[in-house]
């Protein structure tokens, strides 16, 4: 099956929002308890106008939208890099194993290499086998010297 990936637009907010909710009914199947907030509206809001948030890629079979990548530019001071963080890569689930999130995941790559970035970095639930596995068959490596945290502005 064929997939085109190309940069995200604000006319894609529904297909996006669906498959955003798809996303959080997926993590919760597995046992995530976060308060899933993101919808087409917050895709908007956030992602376009004057000072976005946020990038996006999106993957398209047959003009019905089935796989969004998010992302945004960063930097390690550690190593004095740029770095892409990831912050989103979602496929549905009846095209899965099409190498659609491999697409979303080169497309992405290319664009960091365009602003320099030399890494691309992203979490993944600890519980989500399908993703971890996925990205260990790209290569990817898991930074275990670091944890997350977080503190409400």
């Amino acid at each position: 099956m064929g997939c085109a990936v190309r940069p995200a637009k604000p006319e894609d907010a529904r297909a996006v929002g669906e498959l955003a909710r798809k996303f959080a009914a997926y993590l919760r199947q597995l046992g995530d308890r976060a308060d899933f907030q993101f919808d087409a509206k917050a895709y908007l809001r956030d992602g376009f106008g004057p000072n976005p948030a946020f990038s996006g890629l999106v993957a398209e079979t047959h003009e019905q939208l089935v796989g969004y990548l998010l992302y945004h530019p960063g930097y390690d001071t550690d190593r004095a890099v740029r770095i892409l963080h990831i912050v989103d890569l979602y496929v549905d689930e009846p095209f899965r194993r099409q190498r659609i999130a491999r697409a979303l995941m080169e497309d992405v790559a290319r664009i960091g290499r365009e602003i320099g970035a030399q890494e691309l970095f992203w979490s993944v639930y600890e519980l989500n086998g399908v993703a971890r596995a996925f990205y260990e068959r790209l290569g990817a490596k898991y930074t275990k010297d670091l944890k997350f945290m977080h503190w409400r502005a």
